[in-house]
């Protein structure tokens, strides 16, 4: 494998090593667990996902764990592969469901070497190959890749062609258009537990039709790629803030962000892990949080009448947005992950809470 920079390492294929090579933006994660949760992540789109923590794949694949039909991840690269996994619920190896996928997966990469070098130098472009030894050739490659600045990957990874509804879990409190720009299936999961019914729409439907469904609610989604590169989405939705409460989640915070007036702007190495403290401003309470973005809300950018309501208290980052007079309000971090293991979870309650009550006054 070559980085832009012409950084090179070395290991060998456990998934997927039939003759080719694959490119992508390489990104690590620190989370100990979650491997399978992780590479279904849309959010992860098209990038190379490096794992921190040494074993992978010791417990298998767990059927309903996953966040997306299909794994999203271009590439995995892990120090070491446990090929027996031992689990009561697990029916699948990580490296079965690689090959399903058509996803390369190689081991014996020094992880430690190649996070400490993205952590120096910044997330960059990378290509593994498993029939180019040139190193040179192979850097060329990786600098032709696509940057991840400017790129649109959420307009066309949803996989939605009409609205799905999706019934509340139980007696409904109030029904919500759920804005899909790559969402993980937990979000859902989490939104109608709490008695929401969730009517699924693409990204890129327009204010005039979200309204037209008569919502107590909106939720922004999660996603992969630039939030400034959607343009369309940052316009569909000042067309609905102040008609009815808006709750964003990740690219939803972004967009969100974006659409009140902020600016965003792409981190040198992102947050990717489940250990990220976070002060809620509102509370004083520390809250252990899961993250997955490259990109951020500048917090010089913020306009009057727009709050930060989170910190994140690695990098003193913006992970939170309120509007109070719009009754819009977003996180960066991910509430339905649990690391906390239910730090977050409030986030969910009172966005339905919030459309309950509007609901019983109309």
């Amino acid at each position: 494998m070559v980085l832009e920079d012409g950084a090179s390492f070395t290991g060998w294929t456990f998934a997927g090593g039939e003759a080719g090579e694959v490119s992508g933006e390489v990104v690590f994660t620190t989370s100990m667990v979650g491997y399978q949760e992780t590479l279904t992540d849309p959010s992860y789109r098209g990038q190379i996902l490096l794992f921190t923590y040494p074993l992978i794949g010791n417990y298998g694949i767990i059927p309903g764990d996953e966040e997306s039909p299909k794994v999203q991840a271009a590439a995995v690269l892990v120090r070491e592969y446990t090929p027996h996994y031992s689990n009561w619920a697990s029916e699948l190896s990580l490296a079965a469901l690689l090959e399903e996928n058509g996803v390369l997966g190689v081991e014996g990469i020094d992880t430690r070497a190649l996070t400490r070098h993205l952590r120096d130098k910044g997330a960059m472009r990378g290509v593994i190959s498993t029939v180019e030894r040139d190193v040179n050739v192979l850097r060329e490659k990786a600098n032709a890749h696509p940057k991840m600045v400017g790129l649109d990957l959420a307009s066309s990874i949803t996989e939605l062609s009409e609205p799905v509804l999706l019934p509340a879990f139980g007696e409904e409190r109030g029904r919500v258009i759920a804005l899909d720009y790559g969402v993980k299936g937990s979000i859902y999961k989490e939104l109608r537990s709490r008695g929401a019914s969730v009517l699924a729409m693409p990204g890129s439907t327009p204010a005039s039709e979200v309204l037209a469904q008569e919502p107590d609610g909106v939720f922004l989604s999660n996603g992969p790629g630039d939030p400034a590169a959607l343009n369309e989405a940052v316009t569909n939705l000042r067309g609905v803030l102040g008609e009815r409460p808006v709750f964003g989640i990740c690219l939803g915070h972004q967009i969100l962000g974006l659409a009140l007036g902020c600016e965003t702007y792409k981190m040198p190495f992102g947050h990717h892990g489940a250990n990220h403290p976070v002060r809620n401003f509102s509370t004083g309470r520390i809250e252990i949080t899961s993250q997955n973005h490259g990109f951020a809300v500048r917090e010089e950018s913020l306009p009057a009448g727009v709050e930060m309501t989170h910190r994140n208290l690695y990098d003193g980052t913006v992970e939170g947005l309120a509007s109070p007079s719009l009754h819009a309000w977003s996180v960066q971090y991910h509430p339905e992950s649990s690391p906390g293991p239910r730090d977050s979870g409030y986030l969910f309650d009172e966005f339905v809470e919030e459309i309950s009550e509007k609901k019983a006054r109309a």
